[in-house]
C-alpha cells in the first residue's frame, strides 16, 4: 500500500501545483516572487561584470511608469515641429518594454550582438558597390536587396527590371522613385543586428536601404594608408553625391547609429543648405565627440570595443607601419589613446601622405583634433531637419545632463526625443505592440526607434512636399502678377508716347501702386523659403 502511495506521490504533487497555479492569488504571488528573485540575481550579475547596477524596481509590477511615459520632446516651436506633433503618433506614444526586456544592458547587448528573433535580423541580403574616391581611397555601399528565401526587393529588383549596370543603380527617370535610406553604422563600422533590423523594416516599408562603410571598415579594403577621422565628412560627401547622380528623382534620407552620428552631423554642418539629404535622424547619437571619448564606460563594453578596433588595425598593420607605430597602437588600453595616437601623434620621420604632407599636419594635439571633428562644430549651418532619439539610461553615452538642450531649443532644424529607458540603440517595444506604430507581429519585440524614425521621415517628407507645392503656387502667382505688370508697362509706354507730357505724372502714380503688391509677394516668397523653420 505504501509503495503505491509513494508511486502516486509525484503525480499528486503535480496535480496540487497545477491547481495552485490556476488559483489567481497563488499564481500572482509566484510570479512576483520569481520576478524579485530574477531581479536580485541580475543585480548580482551586474555587480560581477562591473556594470552600473539598476536601481528601478520594475519587478514589482508588470509595467513601469517610465516605460509607459512618453518621451520628452525638446525643440523650437516651428511649423514643422507642430506638424510632427500632430501626425507622429509613434513618436509621442511609445510602448517601451518593461523589465527584464527593458533593462538597459540587455537592450544594449541585444542590439549589438544578436537579433531578438530569427525573422528580424540576420536575414537581410546585401550587394556591394565600391566607390573610388578622389584621393585613391575606397568606401563601400551595401545595398539591402531583400530577405533570404523571399523575392528580391529594393534596388536589386529595380536592377533586374531596368538592367542597371551597378547593383544599386536605378534609372531615376520615374517620378515615383522610392526614397533611399542611407544608414551610417557606428564609428567602428560594425553592422549590428539593430542596423539589420532597420534595413529589414525599411525594405518592408518601401525604402531602398544602403549602408555606408568607411575606408578600411566593414570588409572595405584600405587602399590608402589613412583612416577616416571621427568627424571628417569628405568621404561621405562623395558617396552622397554618387547617390544623387545615380538616383536623381529619389528622395535621400539618412540614419546614423550611435557614434556614427559624428559623421552624419559633420556632413550636415559641412554642406549646409547644399546637402542632398531631405531629412536625417540619429539613434543614440554622440553629440559631444571629445566628451564621449573621455567619459569612462563599463569595462564590458570598453574592452569589447577596444578589442574589435585593434582587430581592424592589425589587419592593415603592414600598410600602416610606414605612418605610425602599430605596435604602440595595439598596446593602447583605451579608445581615446588609440584615436589620439592615430591622428594626433607624431608620425615617423619618413611618413609622408599621398598629398605630400605628414598625417599630423594641422593636428598638433588633441585640442586641434576636436576643433575640426566635433559633430556639432557647424551646427548653425545645418539646413536639414534632424531628429535625435536618446535614452536617459544609455550605458555607452555621457549622462543625459550633458545633452546640448539649448541647441534644440534655439535651432529650428534639431529635434530631441528623450526617453527614460531604452539603452543604447535598443528602445525595445512591448511584445505585441510592434513598436507602437503597427507593423510588428504579436509576440515579437520590435524597436520603437525604428518605427519612430520611419514615421518621422514619412511625415516630414509629406510636410516638405506640401511646402514645395505652396512655394510653386506662389511663384506662379508672382509670375502672373509680373506678367500683368510688364504688359501694363508696354501698353502705358505706347500711350505715353502719343499723349502730351502733363499726363505722365498721373501714369507714374498709377505705376507706383503696383510696387507694394509686388514687394509683398517677394516678402512672402522669402518667408516661405524658411517657413518650416520659423
Amino acid at each position: 500500500m505504501w509503495d503505491s502511495l509513494l508511486c502516486l506521490l509525484p503525480s499528486l504533487l503535480l496535480l496540487l501545483v497545477a491547481a495552485l497555479l490556476r488559483w489567481s492569488p497563488a499564481s500572482s504571488l509566484l510570479e512576483r516572487g520569481s520576478r524579485r528573485a530574477t531581479w536580485i540575481l541580475w543585480r548580482g550579475v551586474c555587480w560581477v561584470l562591473e556594470l552600473p547596477i539598476p536601481t528601478r524596481g520594475e519587478w514589482t509590477d508588470g509595467r513601469s511608469d517610465t516605460a509607459d511615459a512618453g518621451p520628452s520632446l525638446v525643440c523650437k516651436p516651428t511649423a514643422l515641429a507642430h506638424h510632427l506633433l500632430l501626425h507622429c503618433r509613434t513618436l509621442l506614444r511609445p510602448s517601451l518594454a518593461a523589465w527584464p526586456r527593458g533593462d538597459p544592458h540587455l537592450q544594449t547587448l541585444s542590439s549589438l550582438l544578436w537579433p531578438l528573433d530569427g525573422s528580424a535580423g540576420g536575414k537581410v541580403c546585401f550587394t556591394r558597390d565600391h566607390l573610388l574616391l578622389n584621393d585613391g581611397g575606397t568606401v563601400a555601399l551595401d545595398w539591402a536587396v531583400g530577405l533570404r528565401g523571399e523575392p528580391l526587393l529594393g534596388a536589386k529588383c529595380e536592377q533586374q527590371l531596368g538592367a542597371c549596370r551597378s547593383p544599386g543603380c536605378r534609372s531615376g527617370s520615374s517620378s515615383g522613385s522610392p526614397p533611399i535610406l542611407l544608414l551610417i553604422p557606428n564609428s567602428l563600422g560594425t553592422v549590428t543586428p539593430h542596423l539589420q533590423r532597420l534595413c529589414s523594416l525599411g525594405l518592408c516599408r518601401g525604402y531602398y536601404p544602403v549602408v555606408f562603410h568607411r575606408r578600411g571598415q566593414g570588409g572595405c579594403p584600405l587602399t590608402t594608408p589613412r583612416y577616416q577621422e571621427f568627424g571628417d565628412p569628405r568621404d561621405l560627401v562623395q558617396a552622397v553625391a554618387y547617390l544623387r547622380a545615380r538616383h536623381r528623382s529619389a528622395m535621400l534620407l539618412a540614419v546614423s547609429e550611435g557614434s556614427g552620428s559624428g559623421l552624419l552631423l559633420s556632413y550636415l554642418g559641412e554642406c549646409g543648405s547644399s546637402s542632398y539629404l531631405t531629412a536625417a535622424a540619429c539613434i543614440s547619437p554622440v553629440l559631444h565627440g571629445r566628451l564621449w571619448f573621455e567619459t569612462p564606460v563599463p569595462s564590458l563594453y570598453h574592452w569589447g570595443a577596444l578589442f574589435y578596433h585593434k582587430l581592424q588595425i592589425s589587419r592593415y598593420a603592414s600598410a600602416l607601419s610606414s605612418l605610425m607605430d602599430v605596435g604602440q597602437l595595439l598596446r593602447c588600453r583605451s579608445l581615446k589613446d588609440m584615436e589620439e595616437l592615430m591622428f594626433c601623434g607624431t608620425p615617423k620621420p619618413t611618413a609622408v601622405s599621398a598629398e605630400g604632407q605628414s598625417p599630423a599636419d594641422g593636428a598638433k594635439g588633441w585640442e586641434a583634433y576636436w576643433e575640426r571633428n566635433e559633430p556639432l562644430r557647424d551646427a548653425d549651418e545645418v539646413a536639414v531637419p534632424v531628429l535625435c532619439l536618446c535614452s536617459a539610461d544609455d550605458p555607452l553615452l555621457p549622462p543625459a545632463s550633458t545633452l546640448p538642450t539649448s541647441l534644440f531649443h534655439n535651432s529650428p532644424y534639431f529635434l530631441l526625443a528623450l526617453t527614460a529607458c531604452g539603452g543604447h540603440c535598443g528602445f525595445f517595444a512591448q511584445a505585441g505592440t510592434g513598436g507602437g506604430g503597427g507593423g510588428g507581429g504579436t509576440g515579437t519585440v520590435a524597436s520603437w526607434s525604428h518605427e519612430a524614425v520611419l514615421e518621422y521621415f514619412r511625415v516630414a517628407s509629406d510636410f516638405l512636399k506640401g511646402e514645395e507645392k505652396r512655394r510653386r503656387s506662389r511663384l506662379a502667382q508672382e509670375q502672373d502678377v509680373g506678367g500683368q505688370v510688364q504688359g501694363w508697362r508696354r501698353r502705358s509706354s505706347t500711350v505715353l508716347a502719343r499723349r502730351s507730357k502733363p499726363v505722365l505724372p498721373v501714369r507714374r502714380e498709377r505705376h507706383l501702386t503696383h510696387q507694394p503688391a509686388q514687394t509683398a509677394l517677394a516678402e512672402d516668397l522669402f518667408t516661405w523659403n524658411r517657413s518650416y523653420t520659423r
